[in-house]
């Protein structure tokens, strides 16, 4: 049995993107040719740009389409004319572009609001970077309290909500910028975008006009219209989660159970549905890892945006925790049940679990 248990890292392809992608793919798709082919791609391209503001109750005006979640930070934070004040616990995108100390967060991972408000008073054009949840703990921040706060001292706020968008029921909590990506919810790699409805972009890549002169570089159509898909998709499966969110609780209880010390992060903070951060005593992350790979569970250990590397993970750290590193497991859209009971077996087989 195969369990793809790493959401986290990315979604299995939903069947809806695939078929969007594969209509595309059926003929050329240069959206700014002005011949019928172009003129079909561009329709597809405006579509799939309708679709994503639709959901998000924006005009399409504000919606622009980058190759990635990690180039939509880096195009509003990197081209702010002010401070970016970036919360620690943030993805490596988003804090190489702040200069200034990284906002603290309480041990449940939690944006700790009363030192984002002072950072922000003594910053010049402060914008506030907070992602909605966390990639590695599933932590979900309280970003409509977060963003009045904010916007009370003269900040402005930018969220990513790559791993919170079609996993929670969607809300407008009034962010100026945010930032996502299309694999993380069942679309294909190589899809960002950014929902500006408050702020005007700067172009990061220069070139020609595309994306109303705010991204330079021929639009890539087919992925473009596969994330508008799985998009769709996402947000009406997103009320369906609960389960999800039962399952992994039913996990956490097994493990707490037979291994009375293992170290569960944030799991007094709100979460994501079927994430899960934990520690075991004297079972190293890449051992684990392997372990349940040979018994055919895929799981991470914290963020897969290293490169591969393994080590300590600065978003515990941010935390107060101490472990070398730590292991994710991340169900999504295709999980059941079945899933977690197979995880529980190979972990079980692996750490030698006491029966309970």
């Amino acid at each position: 049995m195969s369990v793809y248990l790493d959401y986290n890292a990315t979604a299995p392809l939903r069947p809806q993107a695939r078929a969007a992608m594969l209509e595309v793919l059926d003929g050329p798709a240069n959206p700014s040719s002005v011949h019928g082919y172009g003129r079909k791609a561009r329709a597809l391209l405006e579509q799939a740009r309708e679709a994503v503001a639709d959901i998000l109750a924006v005009p399409a005006r504000a919606v622009t389409f980058t190759a990635s979640a990690s180039e939509a930070n880096n195009t509003v934070l990197r081209g702010w004319r002010g401070d970016v004040l970036a919360s620690a616990i943030e993805h490596p995108s988003v804090l190489t572009c702040s200069k200034l100390p990284f906002l603290p967060v309480d041990p449940r991972g939690i944006l700790n609001l009363a030192a984002m408000a002072r950072a922000a008073r003594e910053a010049s054009q402060p914008l506030v970077s907070v992602m909605a949840a966390n990639n590695e703990t599933g932590v979900i921040q309280p970003m409509e309290e977060i963003t009045r706060c904010a916007h009370e001292v003269g900040a402005l706020v930018h969220c990513d909500i790559t791993q919170w968008i079609g996993r929670v029921p969607w809300q407008d909590f009034g962010a100026d910028v945010l930032t996502f990506s299309s694999h993380k919810l069942g679309g294909p790699s190589g899809v960002g975008v950014i929902v500006a409805p408050r702020l005007e972009i700067a172009s990061f890549i220069k070139g020609g006009g595309q994306e109303q002169n705010r991204r330079a570089g021929t639009e890539n159509v087919a992925a473009i219209a596969g994330f508008a898909a799985a998009l769709r998709a996402a947000c009406h499966q997103a009320q369906g989660y609960d389960r999800l969110a039962a399952w992994r609780d039913d996990f956490e209880s097994f493990v707490r159970v037979r291994s009375p010390q293992v170290q569960i992060f944030s799991s007094d903070a709100p979460r994501l549905a079927g994430v899960s951060c934990l520690a075991l005593p004297a079972h190293e992350a890449q051992v684990l890892l392997i372990g349940l790979d040979m018994r055919g569970v895929a799981v991470s250990a914290g963020s897969a945006c290293s490169a591969g590397v393994v080590g300590p993970s600065h978003v515990l750290k941010a935390m107060g925790a101490s472990p070398a590193s730590a292991v994710r497991i991340s169900g999504g859209w295709q999980t059941t049940v079945q899933d977690f009971a197979h995880l529980k077996k190979a972990l079980q087989d692996i750490t030698e679990l006491q029966d309970a």
